[in-house]
């Protein structure tokens, strides 16, 4: 179990944080007034408020962002003014965050009006209503999903995200950096933001301040991006495999056969984990590369381990006693 960490999850954010972040990426405009910008929005989840409109509020997720498409805004223009009027102050006047209109719908005269007396924020967004959704939806997901902040430093090697932790000085940003030189990319170095998405899956990644910075010690600070271009950086990955560098024990148990896979408890969610001794002469940056291609292997039904293992249970059940080479005889020199 992954210790000693702080959780950053966050409970809400604003009306105007929603639109700050989402009107360049998914093309939200601000219809109404700069209003209404200080609600929070406290749901990750959509509305669509057809059944409000009609009169049936029982159950109305007012608490959501309301997503006025094609049916709603059909069903408002197909109402008298009086009853249209009605209809919007039944779902205005519930605390709700904002409205998003989608497909460039025109509104009727009234909604907006409507809107600024409850002090609404209404955007909209040329997208169809299911794309909107998609994109809404997952931005939300996101805001909302629990997250941890942990010490190491992130890599992806061959596609593999590796997290490197252990205790501060034990050489990790030493090893990512040498794996960055050798055509690998940094992620994240100090600070790694690691996000729950969906069951089973962490991504990661650096923090706005940090980005892509290093400290190496004796050094100082060092720019990965500057240096080694941005082929040598990645803003997320997935998170894979945690790498615990530790100091070699005489007396602690290393794995000899690799043959008990363990895992680190993240957030709920099981990580491959695997720990490795620092002893002088030791390669970390081949040993890491190894790892990856191991695991990568395993993700292809290949396991050296239990292969190894098949092979010599069937030598015991055979009960031979002689050693085979690996060839029948020598010829010279040849293959």
């Amino acid at each position: 179990m992954i210790s000693n960490n702080s959780l950053a999850q966050k409970n809400n954010i604003t009306v105007e944080y929603f639109y700050n972040h989402t009107k360049d990426k998914f093309k939200i405009r601000l219809l109404s007034k700069a209003e209404g910008f200080d609600r929070l929005i406290v749901d990750q989840n959509l509305h669509r408020p057809g059944l409000a409109l009609a009169g049936f509020v029982d159950l109305f997720s007012f608490s959501r962002v309301q997503v006025f498409g094609n049916t709603e805004m059909h069903y408002l223009r197909k109402l008298s003014g009086d009853e249209r009027i009605k209809s919007l102050k039944r779902v205005f006047e519930f605390e709700i965050p904002c409205v998003v209109i989608t497909d460039n719908n025109e509104l009727p005269s009234e909604f907006l009006d409507i809107a600024g007396e409850y002090q609404i924020a209404v955007f909209g967004t040329e997208y169809s209503t299911t794309k909107a959704i998609y994109f809404l939806s997952d931005f939300l997901d996101d805001q909302f999903a629990p997250r941890i902040s942990m010490h190491g430093s992130f890599v992806d090697v061959y596609g593999v995200g590796m997290l490197f932790t252990g205790k501060s000085g034990i050489g990790k940003s030493e090893v990512v950096l040498d794996l960055v030189e050798r055509g690998h990319r940094l992620v994240a170095d100090d600070i790694v933001i690691l996000t729950k998405k969906g069951e089973g899956i962490l991504m990661g990644s650096g923090t706005e301040l940090v980005k892509h910075f290093m400290e190496i010690r004796g050094i100082g600070i060092i720019d990965v991006k500057s240096m080694f271009g941005v082929r040598a950086i990645r803003y997320q990955k997935r998170l894979e495999i945690v790498i615990q560098l530790e100091v070699w024990d005489d007396d602690a148990d290393y794995t000899r056969t690799g043959l008990d896979d363990e895992t680190t408890s993240i957030l709920d969610v099981d990580i491959n984990s695997v720990k490795v001794p620092i002893v002088p002469g030791k390669n970390l940056t081949v040993i890491s590369e190894v790892i990856a291609l191991n695991y990568l292997l395993k993700h292809y039904k290949y396991d050296a381990a239990k292969e190894f293992q098949k092979k010599l249970s069937n030598i015991i059940q055979k009960k031979s006693k002689n050693i085979d080479r690996a060839i029948d005889y020598f010829e010279h020199d040849f293959e």
